[in-house]
């Protein structure tokens, strides 16, 4: 038998062009690959804390409970809640794993995005480059394991951006701005401070001085994308929010705030390792600025601003009403693995080898020091863990403030039999983020008939909810004095 092939005159399939289609399939998928993967390495180990278990026990009410709590309070991260009330619908319930799981797949879609963005700008490398950056990055791990919208407003930010390229390069027809005005309202409604990306991409804009006929578009897709959240601004202007106290700024801020992108936490890594991840990032972008007449001139215009324009802007509005938060700027990340990306692909390869083996090591160890279970504020798994071990039938729980009271309602399973005897009444049934705390007479009367009370203390709370707390602690320990010697177990 013989085997003939036959190809039209002229059709060559050079190693060159297969090279290429490889290069694009891997720039595309591994990214998103390997961000999943370690988004959903020991995603369970790390013990829930303050914010995460309010998403859990919010998540957990009926919807009529959800809506009244969203008409009163904190409905600035209320697309979130619902999001996860909807994964506990499809669940049969959210626990700390169902919750945090989202979070992984939206890191993710945000590394898919960025590898998108790359090609876009650069080419696959470039795709490839940066993709897998945003993906290894400790940072971006860190909030693919926490129950809360960041990294969600990072999975939009970044397709937001790839469109604003389209509609720069060209692509002005009607799907491109009716996306990104679907974008910048998602952008808004996952959280209000998403929408300092509009200022980095006006800096771009600027920069690259579209025709008129490009700027109309991209204004007017703006303006219907910010209409869609008035109604949130609104709502937003007459609520109090659960975001806890803003860091102080001061002159080491920018710093602090581009180290936080490469490491979360400033007390993640040992000073060495810390500095010598930090003096790698910052060598790859002098790299960048030494030889920027080789990188793709959009790639700057679009990672410079991206990176910088929004906590600068955080920083100024925080002088005057303290917003300064780290975690709200987690939607610049990628364009930190932008610009590191586009520094790797204007070196040789020998350099673009140590850029990549120099970090190893911290990034390693910052990712191990992630995943620890003390690795967030509250040490909710080692209590929970020492009441299994040591609680006798007949025990009670007593929780020093009202929100610390919600470890018992997001982690119901685990306190069962276990009679909360601060709680007057629930969060849920109040349309509030607080237990309403028992008063002393009721505290008294329920102590009477306990054998044993174990008192669990939160100390990590918003300035409010600590406040609270001390007033509520104060009221406990009067009760207790002289009936119980309890036994105390600390929340960081």
């Amino acid at each position: 038998m013989t085997v003939t092939s036959l190809r039209p005159a002229g059709s060559v399939i050079s190693g060159a062009s297969v090279g290429r289609a490889l290069l694009r399939g891997v720039a595309g998928l591994a990214p998103p690959a390997v961000a999943l993967v370690l988004g959903m390495w020991r995603i369970w180990a790390p013990s829930a804390w303050t914010d995460e278990i309010v998403t859990i026990d919010v998540a957990r009410r009926s919807w009529p409970q959800l809506t009244e709590l969203l008409g009163r309070v904190d409905a600035v991260h209320g697309l979130h809640y619902v999001l996860m009330w909807l994964v506990g619908q499809m669940n049969g319930g959210l626990d700390e794993f169902t919750a945090r799981v989202p979070s992984a797949v939206a890191v993710a879609v945000a590394a898919a995005g960025l590898s998108w963005l790359g090609r876009l700008l650069g080419g696959p490398r470039l795709g490839l480059y940066a993709g897998l950056l945003l993906a290894v990055l400790p940072t971006a791990s860190r909030y693919a394991q926490e129950a809360r919208s960041f990294a969600f407003v990072m999975a939009v930010a970044v397709p937001a951006t790839g469109v604003l390229v389209k509609i720069l390069s060209g692509g002005a027809r009607a799907r491109w701005p009716a996306g990104y005005a679907v974008l910048i309202a998602l952008l808004g409604w996952f959280n209000l401070l998403g929408l300092l990306l509009v200022a980095a991409h006006a800096v771009t804009v600027a920069l690259r001085r579209p025709d008129r006929r490009t700027l109309v578009h991209l204004l007017t897709a703006l303006a219907a994308g910010l209409a869609a959240v008035v109604p949130l601004l609104i709502l937003a202007a007459a609520q109090s929010s659960a975001v806890g106290d803003a860091a102080p700024v001061t002159a080491g801020t920018p710093f602090n705030y581009f180290t936080w992108l490469l490491t979360p936490g400033q007390a993640t890594l040992p000073t060495a390792l810390k500095l010598l991840l930090t003096g790698t990032a910052l060598g790859a972008l002098a790299l960048l600025a030494v030889r920027r007449h080789k990188t793709p001139p959009l790639a700057l215009a679009v990672g410079v601003p991206w990176l910088a324009v929004p906590p600068l802007l955080l920083m100024a509005v925080s002088f005057g009403h303290p917003l300064f938060a780290y975690r709200y700027l987690l939607f610049c990340l990628p364009g930190l693995a932008l610009l590191l990306a586009t520094a790797a692909t204007t070196v040789p390869p020998r350099l673009q080898l140590l850029l990549a083996l120099l970090p190893a090591v911290p990034v390693y160890a910052s990712h191990q020091a992630i995943r620890q279970e003390d690795s967030r504020q509250w040490g909710t798994h080692a209590v929970i863990r020492t009441l299994r071990i040591h609680d006798a039938p007949g025990d009670a729980v007593l929780f020093s403030g009202a929100r610390c009271g919600l470890i018992a309602t997001a982690f119901k399973e685990a306190f069962t039999g276990r009679s909360d005897l601060g709680r007057a009444r629930t969060a849920a049934t109040l349309g509030a983020l607080d237990h309403l705390p028992a008063d002393p007479a009721l505290l008294r009367q329920r102590l009477t008939h306990t054998p044993r009370v174990w008192h669990i203390t939160c100390t990590h709370l918003s300035s409010t909810a600590r406040q609270a707390a001390t007033r509520t602690t104060a009221v406990q320990k009067q009760a207790l004095r002289g009936r119980f010697a309890a036994f105390c177990r600390f929340l960081r």
